[in-house]
């Protein structure tokens, strides 16, 4: 099992609506990246090219996901885990919609999210941000929210993360069932989970915070209690 970061930059928040328009990848035992510009078939957004500063003319003459697709496919080839920071909450949607409209099956690789491993083993934290996770393990700043230097960091912050455990390792814990025992975010972050107010999750259930894929856990943990 070969562990891959990767990270997508894209024209919107919606997969369904929107494109990927910058993929990236590093292969950490082939010691091997992968980074293209994408051209999404539609205008780029001002609003989101403020945050990548990836505009129309950047990807005027890039080529459509569709070739792209091979050849990342090509670059992932054999079994090996995908990770993202927020992979299953954003980029593994983005590249199941590209994969799906370019008609090219998407190969049988496992994803795993950073984001949902440093919630779950440091609790500490008030953040879990990349850039804060970045700043925690003292790792140096680079051009945040273009694709390659998100990749280069998360490779960084995994490693310091999951110290001398396997990919394999990382990835079984990771999708072992377990129930959270203390509340991972909000006023009430570190608390555990049983001592929540009954108002606060009705709140966080009214606003629609246990339909997000990232708090699953989360909601199954309390309704383990029986208090959701």
């Amino acid at each position: 099992m070969r562990a891959i970061f990767y990270d997508t930059e894209t024209t919107g928040l919606k997969a369904k609506n929107d494109r990927v328009i910058e993929l990236a990848a590093y292969d950490l035992e082939r010691d091997k990246s992968y980074e293209t510009l994408i051209h999404p078939g539609m205008p780029i957004p001002p609003e989101a090219s403020k945050i990548h500063g990836i505009s129309d003319e950047d990807v005027k003459d890039a080529p459509p996901f569709s070739q792209v697709a091979v050849e990342f496919a090509e670059f992932c080839e054999g079994e090996v885990v995908l990770i993202a920071h927020n992979n299953d909450a954003f980029d593994i949607h983005f590249m199941k919609a590209e994969y799906e409209r370019c008609e090219h099956p998407l190969p049988p690789w496992k994803f795993l999210d950073s984001l949902k491993w440093a919630r779950r083993y440091r609790p500490d934290l008030p953040r879990h941000s990349l850039q804060f996770l970045r700043e925690i393990y003292g790792i140096p700043e680079n051009r945040a929210h273009r694709a390659l230097d998100d990749v280069i960091v998360l490779k960084e912050v995994f490693l310091h993360m999951v110290d001398d455990l396997s990919i394999k390792q990382v990835y079984d814990l990771l999708n072992k069932p377990r129930p959270i025992q203390h509340m991972p975010f909000g006023k009430f972050q570190g608390k555990p989970l049983k001592e929540v107010p009954k108002d606060y999750l009705q709140w966080l259930k009214g606003s629609g915070a246990f339909d997000k894929p990232e708090n699953l856990e989360l909601k199954n943990s309390f309704e383990l209690l029986g208090v959701l």
